[in-house]
C-alpha cells in the first residue's frame, strides 16, 4: 500500500497512513474534557490533528518525535486542514523508511556539494580560502553543514536547507558585487558560506526538527563564532583585522537586536550580508507556505502567523488575469469577482476650486487591507 502523504490530504478525505509526532500537547476544552493537540509530518509537509477520545491512555503509549500510524478523518476547520483521529498507534522505527518523513531540499546533495567545493577553490584571498579549506577538511563537521536545515519553521526547513541557503546567499552576493565599488568579494563570499554555521550543533534534525540544550542556551551565532575561531587558528598568519571582519559578519547578519543580532552590521559587507539574508529567508518562506496550498482553489494563501497577512497567489504571468473583473476580498478572506460598476453621471464642477491636502491616504485610515 503506497503512503498517503499530508500534501495529498484533502477535505473529507479518510485518512490511514504512518506520520512522525512534530508536536504534541495534551489541553483542556471550554467542556472541561481533555483533549489531544498534534501536529503530523512527513517529507511533504506537516499537518494538524486532533485526537478527542481516550486522550489520557494515549497520552503514555506515544511521545514526540515517535512514528504513528494514525486512522482517521481529514476536514477543513476556519481555513486550515485537520485530521480528527479515531485510532492512533505507536510504530517502530525499523518499520518505516526515515526518507519518507523528514522534507528534503529539492537541489541534489551531491550538486551542492560540488557547488560548494567550486565556490571556495574560487576566493582569491588565500587566507579565507585556507579557513574554507580548514572547514571541508572537517569530514564530521562538514556532514552536519550538508545536511543541517536552515531553520526550525521560517525558511530552508529541509535536510541540505543550510547549505541550499547558504549557496543561494553566495549567488545574491556575486550579483550585488560588480554594481557597486570597493566591496570586498571573497569576504562576502567566505560571510555568507558562513553567517549560519552554527546551526549544525544548534539544531537537532535527526527526527523532527528542534533546538539542542546548546541551540537554547548559546544560539547558532555565539556557536558560529566559535567555529570560525577555532578554524582561524588552523591557518598560519591570518590577518587579525580580516578575522574582526568576518567574525563581525556572524555577529551581526540579523540586523537588529530585537532580531537577536549581538550587533548591527558596520561595514559595507555586513549590511550587504543582513539584507541578503533577510531576502531570501523572506522569499523562500512565503514561497513554502504557498506551495503547501497546492491543493487549494483560493487566490489567496492561509494566514501566515510570522509575517501577519495573507499572500495572493496570483502574479499576472499566465494571462489568467487579462480581462478580468477586479477581486475583492471581504473579511473572511473569500475571494470574488466585483459586478460590474454602473457609468456614472460627471459631477458638476465646484464653483470654488478645493485647496491642495498632501495627504495622499487622507480618508483610507478605516480601511482593511490585509
Amino acid at each position: 500500500m503506497p503512503k498517503q502523504f499530508v500534501s495529498e490530504i484533502k477535505d473529507r478525505d479518510p485518512v490511514n497512513a504512518v506520520f512522525l509526532v512534530k508536536d504534541k500537547i495534551l489541553a483542556m476544552a471550554k467542556n472541561g474534557k481533555p483533549y489531544m493537540n498534534l501536529r503530523l509530518m512527513d517529507k511533504s509537509g506537516d499537518i494538524e490533528a486532533k485526537v478527542w477520545d481516550n486522550t489520557e491512555l494515549l497520552d503514555k503509549q506515544f511521545d514526540k518525535d515517535d512514528f504513528v500510524r494514525v486512522r482517521g478523518k481529514a476536514s477543513v476547520y476556519m481555513n486550515k486542514m485537520q485530521v480528527v483521529i479515531a485510532e492512533i498507534v505507536k510504530v517502530p522505527e525499523e518499520q518505516v523508511v526515515l526518507a519518507d518523513f523528514l522534507p528534503v531540499s529539492l537541489r541534489g546533495s551531491a550538486e551542492m556539494r560540488q557547488e560548494l567545493t567550486d565556490t571556495i577553490a574560487a576566493v582569491g584571498n588565500r587566507y579565507l580560502r585556507g579557513l574554507m579549506e580548514a572547514f571541508l577538511a572537517d569530514a564530521p563537521l562538514m556532514a552536519l553543514y550538508c545536511q543541517a536545515p536552515a531553520a526550525k519553521g521560517m525558511h530552508h526547513v529541509c535536510l541540505g536547507g543550510l547549505l541550499e541557503h547558504s549557496l543561494s546567499l553566495v549567488k545574491l552576493a556575486k550579483t550585488i558585487v560588480p554594481l557597486y565599488g570597493g566591496i570586498n568579494e571573497d569576504l562576502l563570499v567566505v560571510g555568507a558560506l558562513l553567517h549560519d554555521v552554527g546551526k549544525i550543533y544548534e539544531m537537532s534534525f535527526e527526527r523532527a526538527f528542534d533546538y539542542t540544550d546548546a541551540g537554547k542556551l548559546l544560539g547558532h551565532i555565539t556557536i558560529g563564532v566559535e567555529l570560525v575561531d577555532e578554524k582561524i587558528r588552523q591557518v598560519e598568519g591570518f590577518p587579525r583585522e580580516l578575522a574582526l571582519l568576518l567574525k563581525h559578519m556572524l555577529l551581526s547578519h540579523h540586523g537588529q537586536y530585537e532580531y537577536g543580532s549581538p550587533k548591527r552590521p558596520k561595514t559595507i559587507e555586513a549590511t550587504i550580508l543582513n539584507y541578503l539574508d533577510d531576502l531570501d529567508s523572506k522569499i523562500n518562506g512565503i514561497q513554502a507556505h504557498i506551495a503547501k496550498e497546492s491543493a487549494s482553489t483560493s487566490r489567496w494563501s492561509a494566514h501566515h502567523r510570522l509575517y501577519d497577512r495573507y499572500f495572493f497567489k496570483g502574479n499576472g504571468m499566465d494571462g489568467e488575469m487579462a480581462g478580468e473583473r477586479e477581486v475583492v476580498c471581504v473579511e473572511d478572506e473569500t475571494c470574488q469577482a466585483a459586478p460590474p460598476e454602473p457609468v456614472a453621471e460627471m459631477p458638476p464642477r465646484p464653483e470654488k476650486q478645493q485647496s491642495f491636502n498632501n495627504h495622499p491616504l487622507k480618508g483610507l485610515e478605516n480601511l482593511k487591507l490585509f
